[in-house]
């Protein structure tokens, strides 16, 4: 499987990790898109589903490994408050929340770095092995490496139908909108915790 690079990847990325019997690569030498999970999520709150995103420093570069991430306005805090209201009340947000702020905190340079640290922080809390990357966006490259597949780069994406994503789980706003499929891992880890995976 190929993917592209996301951040707080939907609960339909991991499922795709947990379920590919060779493990997935990682696109680095793709450009950057707009309105993709590269550097937004979907989570659940009171208000219902609500998209969080970083902002990028728009300098002419578009290759995913070099944008830079734009920390001239407070995103980080005003993504900590957001993600406290909605999982507050979530049973297991307590044990995971000061190690992912630590992530978050961090000051990350790219947004490729700030994607990875996120994907390695939920991969490790799962249980499930890290992504190989691949070093090069050049589908002839990948057929001489002899990695045949699914390209899932641009499936993966909050405009198209999620994929497959495990089972139902339990969700802190479920009484007010039922199950909501594919939102940001956090969702999953918070309200699932270890039984993360079992749900993949």
């Amino acid at each position: 499987m190929l993917l592209s690079i996301a951040y707080f990847p939907p609960v339909g990325y991991f499922s795709v990790i947990r379920n590919a019997p060779d493990g997935v690569f990682l696109d680095t030498g793709e450009n950057y898109q707009k309105q993709s999970y590269r550097n937004r999520c979907r989570i659940l709150t009171a208000n219902g589903v609500e998209d969080l995103r970083f902002p990028i420093i728009h300098d002419g570069t578009r290759r995913i490994t070099e944008v830079r991430v734009d920390y001239s306005t407070p995103w980080v805090s005003k993504t900590r408050t957001a993600i406290d209201s909605a999982y507050y009340s979530s049973p297991f947000f307590e044990y995971y929340r000061d190690s992912l702020y630590e992530v978050l905190n961090a000051g990350h340079r790219t947004l490729w770095e700030l994607d990875s640290a996120l994907l390695s922080y939920f991969c490790s809390k799962i249980g499930l092995q890290e992504p190989m990357p691949v070093k090069r966006n050049d589908v002839a490259y990948l057929s001489r490496a002899g990695v045949e597949g699914q390209d899932l780069r641009d499936r993966i994406h909050p405009k198209k139908e999620p994929l497959a994503a495990g089972c139902e789980y339990w969700q802190v706003f479920s009484d007010r909108y039922g199950f909501v499929a594919d939102l940001s891992i956090m969702d999953l880890l918070f309200n699932e915790g270890p039984g993360s995976i079992s749900i993949l």
